[in-house]
């Protein structure tokens, strides 16, 4: 009986065993693309998902795997069950962390467009993924909050700023900036097509597509 070599917590159950199956080099040189986690982040209405959706469509368009995982899809399903206390924050970003590198360890590019605010739950994602050895991608996408409080295409900032919501990120929860990311686009000074330009770019300099 063995754990996963690559875990970062121990499991609950004790009667399981690792199967080892078809190794990543092997997977790689098979479907000839490697597999790679882009973690948006960011505020509410920053641009994540608009930029994650064009950027999975330029993508496709160019013949390579790539799959999104957006931050409200995901709590239709996979976290129905999670609400916004900083405790389920960090829940929510786990299991998206380790979905995330699943669908990467299969040759995707993997795109996960989260607020995820905590500069600690982003640094749990990216150990989850270093611990596989699937390169992470941080990618910082920035808009002041006079901006994306002037964009409020759900009207969350107004709810926010009405008592409405509560531990709302940016008004009445805090965002942590990354400190460090792979890339940073400001989307209030660069359109999509321009900050996708720069993603692919990177993409292909680092030879994951």
């Amino acid at each position: 009986m063995s754990a996963a070599p690559n875990s970062t917590s121990e499991p609950v159950s004790k009667n399981i065993v690792w199967h080892e199956g078809v190794t990543q080099t092997q997977r790689e040189e098979l479907v000839g693309q490697k597999g790679v986690t882009i973690w948006f982040t960011g505020l509410s209405a920053s641009g994540k998902s608009t930029l994650a959706c064009a950027l999975e469509l330029e993508l496709l368009q160019k013949g390579k795997r790539a799959f999104r995982l957006d931050g409200d899809n995901v709590r239709f399903g996979l976290n129905k069950d999670l609400g916004f206390s900083p405790k389920d924050r960090e829940e929510n970003i786990r299991r998206v962390g380790e979905v995330a590198k699943l669908v990467a360890s299969s040759c995707t590019t993997t795109l996960t467009a989260f607020i995820s605010p905590y500069l600690a739950d982003r640094a749990l994602a990216r150990k989850i993924h270093d611990e596989s050895k699937i390169p992470f991608l941080e990618v910082f996408v920035d808009a002041p909050l006079a901006e994306v409080e002037k964009r409020d295409p759900k009207g969350l900032y107004a709810k926010a700023r009405a008592g409405v919501i509560k531990e709302f990120t940016g008004v009445s929860a805090p965002y942590e900036a990354p400190e460090s990311p792979e890339l940073h686009i400001k989307t209030a000074e660069v359109d999509i097509e321009t900050g996708v330009q720069i993603i692919v770019d990177y993409l292909e300099k680092h030879k994951f597509i």
